[in-house]
Formats: structure tokens, sequence, C-alpha cells
């Protein structure tokens, strides 16, 4: 073998190490960031806008992988726990599936309706109404004719609550003022067929529409005598 022969296989030699070593070197880059990253898990897109209080089903998300140590403690990385399941507020396109997302789908009675209405935010009992709370309902009504008193009515007693969403303002887009004063809560009651007219009727035609929670344990009712006020009338 000549000295060109030699230096030729030297040179084939040190291309060969280097490759090597440049193979080592993104090995190396690709176990550090799957170090960094750790083991990606299952997670659930939503595929498009589901409106509030919709049942859940498996068509209404899209698998995804992510990291597992990116993924929130609360998302849900099993469509079994999507079972008997409701929308709690709106749940908006591409958002990750998590469990404070979702709540029970209520359970009625028979003859019971689910019925779900604004409620102003400001005559609300704040904070204090939950679900499996019993409220009567109370609605301000104009008086029917000129010069006809307003009139404060008792419209449902010892209404259930199923749930109770988060604040919402009623125009997104107005001004921070008009915004905070119009602000309301999605509130589901259970009602019997009567009662869910009476509260649909209220909310479409009421001044006001306001709750009182009821103690618990209460289950007496209020007479047909006192369910009804006027100021002019207040002895």
């Amino acid at each position: 073998m000549n000295s060109r022969q030699r230096r030729g296989v030297i040179l084939l030699l040190l291309s060969v190490l280097g490759a090597l070593a440049a193979f080592a070197g993104v090995l190396s880059v690709i176990n550090d960031v799957k170090s960094k990253v750790g083991p990606e898990v299952t997670a659930y897109e939503v595929k498009d806008d589901i409106k509030p209080y919709t049942r859940l089903t498996a068509a209404q998300f899209e698998k995804t992988q992510m990291p597992k140590r990116w993924l929130s403690p609360n998302a849900i990385t099993d469509l079994a726990d999507i079972r008997d399941k409701i929308a709690v507020t709106t749940l908006k396109q591409g958002s990750l599936l998590q469990s404070d997302m979702i709540v029970d789908q209520p359970a009625l009675q028979p003859g019971q309706q689910e019925v779900a209405i604004m409620i102003d935010a400001a005559t609300g009992v704040a904070g204090k109404i939950t679900a499996d709370s019993r409220v009567n309902v109370y609605a301000t009504f104009e008086g029917q004719k000129e010069g006809d008193p307003d009139q404060s009515k008792i419209i449902v007693t010892n209404a259930q609550v199923l749930d109770v969403g988060q604040i919402t303002a009623l125009q997104p887009d107005a001004d921070e003022r008009t915004r905070e004063a119009t602000k309301a809560v999605p509130i589901t009651f259970a009602l019997s067929a009567l009662d869910a007219q009476r509260l649909t009727y209220a909310e479409s035609f009421a001044k006001r529409v306001r709750l009182a929670l009821v103690a618990p344990g209460e289950t007496g009712t209020i007479p047909e005598q006192d369910r009804t006020y006027e100021l002019t009338k207040d002895k």
C-alpha cells in the first residue's frame, strides 16, 4: 500500500468516526429532550363549540397526544369519564377537556322538567346558592294599566336548584360599567310543568326576578294570600 492509499484509508476512517460522533450527538440531544418533556399521554380536545347543559358524547371530542408533565391535573384522559355528563359552560372549539368543565346530568323526578334561566348576578343570593339548594322565586311586575301599583309576587316556592353556572356578561362588547351592570348567572331548576311556565313567564315579562334561599330542611309553603305584595296595602 503506497502513501496515497494510506492517506485515503485514514481520511475514510476519520469520516466514519466523524459520522459516528455526529450520530451520537443527535442521540444525546433527543434523549435530553425526552428526559425534559417526559412520556406522552392521551388527552381530548373539543371539536366544535358545545353549548352549556348539552349532554356530552365521544363524537364531540378528538384525541390528541401531549407530554404528561404539561397536562393539567384536571384534564380528562379517558372518555368514559364523560358518561352521563353535561357541559357546565360553553366549551370552546380546540379547548382541552377538563373535569371542571362538566357535571353530572341532573336526575329529574317523574313529572319534573329541567329549566334554566339567567338571574341577575346583583339580585341573586351571591355565592350562597348551589346545586341542591331550595329557593323561592320572586318577580316584580308593573301594574296592568296606568295607575295600577307594581306588584311583587312569589311565583314558585321551594324550587330545587340543579346547577349554578358561571357569571356571564349579557353585553360582552359594551363598556366596563355596562358589562358589570348586566352580569347574570345561569341557574337550572327541576320544576313541575306549571312552575316551569311560571318561571319562564317571569323571566320574559317581569321587571326583576330575585331568588330567596330557603333554610335547609324547610318544607313549608307560603299561603296564596301572602304571595302578592303591594306597597299601598302594606300595614
